[in-house]
């Protein structure tokens, strides 16, 4: 936590001063079950989840479903601002593929709220709580 807080003091010295900081939402987050790392980067005009890391349990449960890479899989795209720590885009359940719309929110500064609801929003609904990695 310490060279994680050396490391963005540094970056910030060295970035002009005005340059924007980077939204709390980008960065690399972990899901509950600590087997996905999703990336979340500036994409589009809005935001993109891309997975960085997965277990071989959640690579083979994603090829079953019919997803054959899970690394490299954009799962969440278009996130883009919607209040108070709150972003709306897309989800993509890669062991499932299924698309729905996505509802992304900081609930501190290492952790966001993902939730994801198919048919019109109101069945199949999935939320997880995901941690940053440091």
């Amino acid at each position: 936590m310490i060279l994680a807080s050396l490391a963005l003091s540094a970056v910030a010295a060295a970035a002009p001063a005005n340059a924007s900081p980077p939204a709390a939402l980008e960065g690399q987050w972990r899901n509950p079950k600590g087997n996905v790392v999703v990336r979340v980067a500036p994409c589009g005009g809005g935001y993109c989840g891309t997975v960085v890391r997965a277990s071989e349990k959640a690579k083979a449960g994603a090829r079953k479903g019919g997803t054959p890479n899970l690394i490299g899989t954009r799962i969440l795209t278009n996130l883009r601002p919607a209040g108070k720590n709150t972003y709306r885009g897309q989800a993509f359940e890669p062991k499932r593929k299924i698309r729905a719309p996505a509802t992304v929110r900081m609930v501190g500064p290492n952790a966001i709220e993902v939730k994801g609801c198919a048919i019109g929003g109101m069945l199949l609904c999935k939320e997880q709580r995901w941690t940053r990695v440091s």
